[in-house]
């Protein structure tokens, strides 16, 4: 690709095809697209079933649909009685929708593009902005691209109003910009953009498939594969402590993991711990989930650090994996935060079987954990490249 940074060119992308060299056009994205009204229906209204007219209700934009929508491999839920007032317009493959509302301001104006209604017949829902380029100046597919780059995003931040939550209307695309090549590159830039999608997609299925098997596998073992066992406390097979900073100690550049309660490890700058340990986490939206580390690291004071294990550390990582939820689901403590006690943890009774058997079931589940770990490094390289030219490929 070519890289336009450092020319002195006005109205190109940072990152280009080399074999396009003309300038983009800026257009207004109120001269670009015509809009729709849009139905207010609930999600109480609507239902996965076959009839049409399908729905495109906000909350899919955010969290359940592809940036490209092909109803080949696409669901959307259609609407209970099937009708639909004549006021509101059908959705055309190459139109757009706009989620016109988020507590985000980075997810205001989220869209979508129908790529492929494989004959459907679709309208668009409550919170939704639908939008139409009726002129034909968009290649199929490059919308939905275009209006998901970083540089519209800027504007939108800007535009948006609210506080809590934040909010566009069909007025505000008389402010905002988008720029358009010759419908060759748009071509190729959707294409390329269209097949790191669906590469992710792959991913997405080659994970989920890992974690089904392994969760199949040691759910199996557990339950029908133990034999010679004894029980104990987990307090009795572990020291149990929990880290003493508040979340906020920790430093991007850091030299050392930080574990909080959260999934992601981030950085410090010291440490509390040099040791083979397990860290629960206490509290939160991820309350009872499990790394291990080894080495040196710090950690948030409702995160349990257990170290010290006289039996097979891994074993035990895959029988609270297994077991730790249901004992939370019974035993936590509620508040406007969900939050475990330490004789949550003290007193759990685990299974334990020779250590042999032991190293034999952590051995086999960890080749899968690590093809697992393989698999999700692949798709976040995945989904940085596809940010990366969201943010260099358009103006």
């Amino acid at each position: 690709m070519a890289d336009n940074k450092d020319k002195k060119v006005l109205n190109v992308p940072a990152l280009r095809f080399p074999e396009f060299t003309e300038e983009w056009k800026r257009i207004k994205v109120s001269d670009l697209l015509d809009f729709y009204s849009t139905n207010s229906l609930s999600w109480e209204q609507l239902e996965y079933e076959s009839n049409e007219p399908y729905n495109l209700h906000y909350g899919l934009i955010h969290v359940g649909l592809p940036t490209i929508i092909d109803l080949t491999k696409d669901k959307l839920p259609s609407i209970k009685d099937g009708n639909v007032p004549k006021k509101y317009e059908l959705c055309k493959e190459g139109d757009i929708a706009f989620a016109d509302a988020s507590e985000d301001t980075n997810e205001v104006a989220k869209v979508v593009e129908f790529y492929n209604l494989d004959g459907k017949k679709v309208v668009c829902g409550l919170h939704t902005i639908h939008g139409r380029d009726n002129n034909k100046q968009t290649a199929k597919g490059f919308l939905g691209y275009c209006f998901s780059s970083t540089v519209f995003h800027y504007q939108i931040r800007r535009i948006a109003q609210g506080t809590k939550i934040y909010s566009i209307n069909t007025r505000n695309f008389s402010e905002a910009f988008v720029g358009l090549p010759s419908k060759s590159e748009q071509h190729k830039i959707a294409t390329l953009l269209k097949l790191i999608d669906e590469r992710i997609s792959t991913q997405n299925k080659i994970i989920e498939k890992l974690e089904t098997l392994i969760k199949g596998i040691r759910d199996y073992v557990l339950n029908n594969k133990l034999q010679n066992t004894t029980k104990k406390k987990l307090g009795e097979l572990c020291t149990i402590t929990t880290g003493k900073l508040d979340a906020n100690a920790m430093k991007s550049e850091g030299l050392y993991p930080f574990f909080t309660c959260a999934e992601d490890v981030y950085r410090i700058d010291s440490f509390a711990f040099d040791t083979e340990a397990l860290l629960v986490s206490g509290n939160g939206a991820n309350l009872g989930y499990i790394h291990y580390y080894k080495g040196k690291f710090n950690a948030y004071q409702r995160t349990y650090v257990l170290s010290n294990f006289i039996e097979d550390i891994h074993y035990i990582q895959i029988y609270l994996e297994a077991y730790l939820h249901k004992r939370i689901a019974l035993e936590k403590s509620t508040s406007n935060t969900p939050y475990i006690v330490l004789a949550t943890l003290a007193e759990m009774p685990i299974i334990i079987p020779s250590i042999k058997i032991q190293k034999d079931i952590s051995n086999k589940i960890l080749i899968l954990k690590s093809k697992l770990i393989t698999e999700i490094y692949i798709h976040n390289c995945y989904k940085d490249m596809r940010q990366f030219l969201l943010s260099q490929m358009f103006i």
